[in-house]
């Protein structure tokens, strides 16, 4: 990693960025999000710490489950979809994260609300 930064810089670009993410370590556990206060997919701050399964529904449980293996064993660098939510087109992805040793500390999940972003004025 390049750069020194601390804690309040390190937030400060997390949530300056324009797109949403919430990581989901390497026990399924729910660790971090944010844009809490205009996320697209609205969570409450009760899910840190519980598993990325309560919050999915019992239908989407093996897809996630099958998500998170995939990127455990390296089958898969990544997954992308466009969804429409509310009459907004939403850009979600899902990512496995790894060290510089190659393990796998988890998952991010980024969206960004990419209505508009080709039309022209």
């Amino acid at each position: 990693m390049l750069g020194n930064l601390n804690k309040e810089q390190l937030e400060g670009i997390l949530e300056a960025i324009p797109v949403e993410i919430t990581f989901v370590d390497e026990n399924d556990l729910i660790s971090f999000w944010n844009k809490r206060e205009i996320r697209i997919f609205k969570r409450p701050i009760s899910l840190i710490g519980k598993t990325v399964q309560d919050y999915h529904s019992k239908r989407s449980v093996g897809k996630v489950n099958q998500l998170l293996s995939d990127f455990r064993i390296g089958k898969r660098d990544a997954v992308e979809s466009c969804t429409n939510r509310e009459g907004r087109e939403i850009d979600v992805g899902y990512f496995p994260a790894r060290d510089r040793a190659g393990r796998y500390p988890g998952t991010l999940e980024a969206a960004q609300d990419i209505t508009g972003i080709n039309k022209k004025d």
